[in-house]
């Protein structure tokens, strides 16, 4: 899964640009429009404030094309030029390629905005203000687990290679890997072990947990949050996820042949919040809320009607993509938010 979303030579996300919108394979709440980045620009300064007049700064990873930074910054700029003037934007972004679409759409910005390749190259002083992501967790690699019914034991999926095709192979899980899976939704009642069916099949990912953790020590003041396909570990273990939540996407078409058009398909797993909210908490974050986008932006944009602030008016369009954002049929019920603060 790494190798074909990542490989910088013919992984998904390094090889074309335009993945994302009407002309690509899916939507994301960027690509709907600016109404996204300005929401959440409005809530970071109010953040930013309440942090007093100390250094901050704003740390976007996974920024793709840098659609969203630009409008976040853009809405700075023209609204809350004394934030704009004294934040610095950072991205944490580990591909070349990336960074240069970024760089190309953040010019206007330049001088404004930061780059780094992984979480060891972030200056120590970490960061005071915000670290936040859209979309990223869901994509890291996942371990794709099948249950044993007769031996009433976890295997693992693998990929090996018939001919010139790719096919699932049965694997055995070491002893010495039970530490990745010890805190995931793997571990099972003697009534659940009793009835969960032969293959069914879930994912865990240990990546996006380290991935947490790494964030939340480099957090010495703030607020940590993602926006993400996922559900709590409970939610699971259910029968109508007998196959997983591991998905692929093309041309805005849901796939379950995983192994096909490798590198021209999107691969995405439901993120487990429940291990992401543990990660944080161990760290020493407290979890502010994990809530539907919907719930998040709705109470944002009141926000921007009480508060007297210069948001801007609520015209026709922003109406409409504010739909788009926060219908449950929409993004605003397939999107959650979890927030965690130091």
């Amino acid at each position: 899964m790494e190798l074909a979303l990542y490989c910088p030579e013919s992984g998904y996300y390094d090889r074309l640009k335009n993945r994302i919108g009407r002309n690509g394979d899916y939507y994301t709440s960027a690509s709907v429009g600016p109404l996204f980045g300005q929401l959440l620009a409005f809530q970071f300064s109010r953040w930013l404030a309440e942090m007093g007049p100390a250094e901050s700064c704003l740390l976007e990873a996974g920024a793709h094309d840098g659609r969203l930074a630009a409008d976040i910054l853009g809405w700075m700029k023209s609204s809350r030029s004394a934030v704009f003037e004294t934040v610095e934007y950072w991205i944490l972004e580990p591909s070349e390629q990336r960074r240069r679409w970024q760089q190309s759409t953040l010019e206007p910005f330049t001088g404004r905005v930061r780059w780094f390749d992984s979480w060891d190259s972030i200056p120590p002083k970490g960061v005071q203000g915000v670290i936040f992501s859209n979309e990223l967790l869901d994509a890291m690699p996942v371990r794709r687990l099948g249950w044993d019914a007769t031996r009433k034991a976890w295997f693992e999926w693998g990929v090996g290679l018939e001919g010139d095709r790719f096919v699932w192979t049965r694997l055995s899980i070491p002893r010495d890997s039970d530490s990745a899976l010890r805190n995931a939704h793997l571990t099972l009642s003697s009534e659940l072990q009793a009835v969960l069916p032969d293959g069914f099949t879930t994912e865990v990912c240990p990546a996006a947990v380290e991935w947490w953790r790494q964030a939340s020590m480099k957090l010495k003041q703030g607020r940590l949050l993602t926006f993400d396909y996922g559900l709590t570990r409970e939610q699971f273990l259910v029968p109508q996820r007998a196959q997983g939540t591991l998905r692929a996407y093309h041309r805005h078409r849901i796939s379950n042949d995983l192994l096909a058009n490798v590198g021209e398909q999107d691969l995405t797993a439901h993120v487990d919040f429940t291990a992401l909210q543990e990660a944080g908490e161990a760290a020493g974050l407290k979890t502010e809320g994990l809530r539907c986008q919907s719930d998040f932006l709705t109470r944002v944009a009141l926000e921007t009607r009480n508060d007297g602030s210069d948001f801007g008016a609520w015209t026709p369009d922003r109406l409409r993509e504010f739909q788009t954002l926060t219908h449950p049929e929409h993004l605003g019920g397939s999107f959650k938010v979890l927030v965690q603060t130091r």
